[in-house]
């Protein structure tokens, strides 16, 4: 369904293409700074590796809890682009977004629980991008591939059903993800509306890998710690208004 609702909203790229490409624009030349604000939906496509209880009470178990699963919700923020252009069809762009919140989803096993957690990833990252056509054409189709790196910041256990029958009665427990480096592939597209004035849409892919630790405590003190690869390879759309100085 997220893959569906994603894709539903880059088909506004296809449509842009029906419209008149003979208009110039004059706009987005070398030397010219672009910045893009608008609609950024985000949509992970991966899933996690079964727990792994790696040890209990500080004794190595290494036992894997079959059966289990997650996966990252969908979610909506506020995108925010710049971009300066080196030549007329090469430039170099920032991608920014307000701080959004991701929600962990149990999935097998762990589905009954419905959110296990929440966390507020941080993605910015910076691509080299390739302008079609030349630099008065209203119509301008761009290829982009760069570089991310995604850290996480207030990643929380939050359910309190999921942790009791983990951790026992009054047992509390902790989460962790480990921040990466993830390559970027964009395609999009911009329409010129005046010589400063523009509208676009995106589509680009990260493929983000993150390891999940959880650390557990039982009433009694006793230490359980259990690992998860999370998957989160997420498909973005923006839908922008650009401002081109």
């Amino acid at each position: 369904m997220n893959f569906n609702r994603t894709m539903s909203a880059a088909n506004v790229a296809a449509c842009i293409c029906l419209v008149s490409l003979a208009a110039r624009a004059d706009a987005q030349t070398a030397g010219s700074i672009t910045t893009s604000v608008g609609w950024l939906h985000i949509a992970p496509q991966g899933d996690a590796t079964p727990l792994t209880v790696q040890s209990v009470g500080g004794v190595a178990v290494n036992q894997q809890v079959a059966g289990t699963g997650a996966h990252a919700s969908s979610t909506d923020t506020l995108g925010i682009t710049t971009e300066y252009y080196v030549t007329d069809n090469l430039g170099v762009a920032i991608l920014l977004g307000m701080p959004l919140k991701v929600n962990l989803i149990g999935d097998g096993t762990l589905q009954k629980y419905g959110t296990l957690g929440t966390t507020r990833p941080m993605p910015p990252a910076i691509e080299l991008r390739y302008h079609l056509f030349a630099a008065a054409s209203k119509f301008r189709p761009y290829l982009g591939i760069g570089v991310n790196y995604t850290w996480f910041t207030q990643v929380r256990a939050t359910n309190s059903q999921f942790i009791s029958d983990s951790f026992g009665p009054g047992g509390s427990a902790r989460a962790t993800l480990s921040a990466s480096w993830n390559p970027v592939f964009e395609i999009g597209a911009n329409y010129a509306l005046t010589k400063h004035w523009s509208v676009g849409t995106s589509v680009n892919y990260m493929p983000v890998k993150t390891h999940l630790t959880l650390y557990g405590q039982t009433a009694t003190g006793t230490p359980v710690v259990s690992t998860s690869t999370l998957r989160l390879n997420p498909l973005s759309v923006f839908l922008n208004v650009t401002y081109t100085f």
